[in-house]
């Protein structure tokens, strides 16, 4: 993996131009250190002059690690220019067809097999035929055209923006922000989404004229017109076709062709030149990669877990009887709270847009540890969304037929009575109730049930179950949310069965904008690679064909994964009730973080950054430290846009250097 970054003159007025260095080449060097983190071995920048464009790259060696594997790179013709961050699996294919054509490679790099495929076949044909996890900008010096691509499901991150006459793009906005011609404002629509999500949503970042590249998107710029978008692939029809072609398979048929293709899949992503390894938590997913790794393997394979002090989210016993089980070289950190503590300040550093996922910190943690062993490491990720195993997708419609056959007036009637009374009040009625009949925070729970009893349709149902503020335009000052893809009718009309849905819109909203983005980097944060082999397309489109009763079988998700894990771990190992990847940030604000959140919560600094109304914050804010509800989720979002606009308000301030702080 490696950073990218770059610029391209839209006017004859030069808005690039710097009057502290000399070139493009300069600006664009400035740009690339800022992601430095994400290759530091190895840097390069490349200029056009008279084209006003400039490439900058950062590198993390990984296959052929010799100087013929540099970038930028220039294609054999001369014509192209590439800097491109990611792995194609499946280029060794691609250059065997393309030397069967009469073409000769000067190194062994994915890179020179990208751009020379691009250069025979033409940038989409040959986006079309990759395999693997990219973000890459072209240059097309005859045609003066751009290309910016990414990913099938967007696993590597691409930004860009048109301000002041200059397209900048970047693997990370801090990237972007270094080139003068950046305004660094706002944007406060994304502001409310980000309050509802913990993460801004594609296309959208939290500044304004800033984009995400969408995943399976090509984006041309050409010469005097407006960029074209270009989707190469589509996660919205690869469900349809699934849906619509079900695979007719017994469950053996389809434990043998999953295996087949996971295995595949997770061989093709072992190859590096370097030391490689793989997170393991001892859950459905990583171990079933790591279970493939090892029976592909003539050595153990490295794996990776962290631990914590905390019962409830300690997965690391887990963990290390599935390592034992495998045979695999384990290596275990036991997290103190302190260390984790530690890592809070840092965080507006590693993710350089507002991001409130909590499991950043573990996350970081376990990336951290990593990279002292190995610069590559393959993860589940993907695993909860391609098979149903999140919670939700079988509470949701469990819950939703108990409550849909009552009138809509009775529903909200009865929500609007649970509404009147304060959670405290409800608290104090259920300690009448005799000891052994009491439930813990019953105020909390009922005004959750008044929330599902107040949704109109199941849809409704499942944006209240991933919002973390219902009403984000009523906190966010001048805010106006934009309504994605949650609240598009279509959906449902395309995916009619709920569960199918909900994997869907988790699909590409919160894997790539949440999951994926929090991976990528934590990750780089450190300079790791890490990999998703579940995230194969060829496997999500696989996934798409699975009938749902291979997937939810007996008030279980991911049964059909679960049966490929069974042929390689015994079932009492991995066979538990889902935790997640959590830290205790509940108890945490309550105690330790206690003055580093009211600081950050103060009432007067809330009035002066103009951003948030206050009275809502300060009444949950005041709930969760009496204990009467439980907002770590919601004051979390809070505390990460408080912590990243302290860390980022300067007009253009200068990142520090991860991997070093890190080491």
């Amino acid at each position: 993996m490696c950073g990218i970054c770059g610029f391209l003159a839209l006017s004859e007025q030069r808005a690039y131009a710097d009057p502290e260095a000399a070139g493009l080449e300069a600006v664009a060097r400035r740009m690339a250190d800022t992601i430095a983190h994400r290759g530091p071995d190895g840097d390069g920048v490349w200029a056009d002059e008279a084209a006003g464009i400039a490439f900058g790259h950062r590198r993390l060696a990984i296959v052929d690690l010799s100087p013929l594997g540099r970038q930028p790179m220039d294609s054999a013709d001369g014509r192209w220019v590439i800097a491109y961050n990611g792995e194609i699996y499946n280029f060794q294919d691609l250059r065997a067809e393309l030397e069967a054509a009469g073409h000769s490679f000067r190194g062994h790099s994915d890179t020179e097999v990208l751009l020379e495929g691009c250069a025979a076949w033409g940038v989409e044909r040959t986006v079309r035929r990759l395999v693997g996890i990219f973000a890459f900008a072209l240059w097309d010096r005859r045609d003066r055209v751009l290309y910016l691509v990414r990913d099938h499901l967007g696993v590597k991150p691409l930004y860009w923006a048109r301000m002041n006459g200059t397209l900048l793009f970047g693997s990370q906005p801090k990237a972007l922000r270094a080139h003068q011609a950046f305004a660094a404002e706002i944007d406060r629509d994304a502001l409310s989404a980000y309050m509802r999500f913990s993460y801004v949503p594609a296309p959208h970042s939290i500044y304004r004229g800033v984009a995400k590249l969408e995943p399976g998107t090509i984006l041309t710029i050409r010469p005097g017109r407006e960029p074209e978008r270009t989707v190469y692939w589509d996660a919205a029809e690869a469900a349809r076709a699934g849906i619509a072609d079900r695979l007719s398979l017994s469950d053996n048929e389809a434990t043998d062709a999953l295996e087949a293709l996971l295995k595949d899949a997770v061989g093709r992503q072992m190859m590096a030149d370097v030391p490689l390894g793989a997170f393991l938590s001892g859950g459905i997913d990583s171990s079933t990669v790591v279970a493939l790794m090892q029976a592909q393997s003539d050595r153990p394979v490295r794996s990776f877990t962290i631990g914590f002090g905390e019962g409830d989210y300690d997965e690391a016993d887990h963990a290390r009887a599935v390592a034992a089980h495998l045979g695999t070289d384990h290596t275990e950190l036991r997290v103190e709270p302190a260390h984790a503590l530690d890592i809070i300040p840092k965080l507006p550093d590693w993710y350089d847009e507002p991001f409130a996922d909590s499991s950043q910190i573990p996350t970081v943690l376990v990336s951290e540890m990593t990279r002292r062993s190995v610069t590559v490491a393959l993860s589940g990720d993907g695993g909860d969304e391609l098979f149903a195993g999140y919670n939700r997708y079988l509470r949701a419609p469990a819950v939703w037929r108990r409550v849909a056959p009552l009138p809509g007036a009775l529903r909200q009637g009865a929500a609007g009575l649970i509404r009147a009374v304060k959670p405290q009040g409800w608290d104090a009625l259920f300690g009448l109730l005799p000891a052994a009949n009491r439930i813990r925070q019953p105020g909390d729970k009922l005004h959750k049930l008044a929330g599902v009893l107040g949704s109109g349709d199941p849809d409704a149902l499942y944006r209240r179950l991933v919002s973390q503020w219902d009403d984000p335009d009523a906190l966010v000052r001048g805010g106006r949310e934009p309504r994605g893809l949650l609240w598009d009718d279509r959906v449902a009309q395309a995916i009619p069965d709920f569960v199918e849905r909900m994997q869907y819109l988790d699909s590409v909203t919160y894997m790539p904008d949440d999951i994926l983005a929090k991976v990528d980097r934590a990750s780089m944060g450190v300079s790791l690679e890490a990999r998703v082999p579940l995230l194969d397309h060829r496997v999500v489109e696989f996934a798409w064909r699975v009938p749902p009763a291979q997937k939810i079988r007996d008030g279980q998700g991911k049964w059909l994964l679960r049966q490929v894990l069974h042929r390689h771990v015994p079932r009492e190992l991995v066979e538990r009730p889902k935790s997640g990847f959590a830290v205790p940030i509940d108890a945490w604000l309550r105690g330790p973080l206690r003055d580093w959140a009211e600081d950050l919560l103060d009432e007067r600094r809330l009035r002066a950054d103009g951003f948030f109304d206050p009275a809502p914050i300060r009444a949950r804010w005041a709930e969760h430290l009496a204990g009467t509800r439980n907002h770590q989720h919601p004051l979390w979002n809070v505390l990460m846009f408080q912590a990243w606009h302290q860390r980022w308000s300067a007009p253009t301030p200068t990142a520090a250097p991860l991997a070093a702080s890190a080491a």
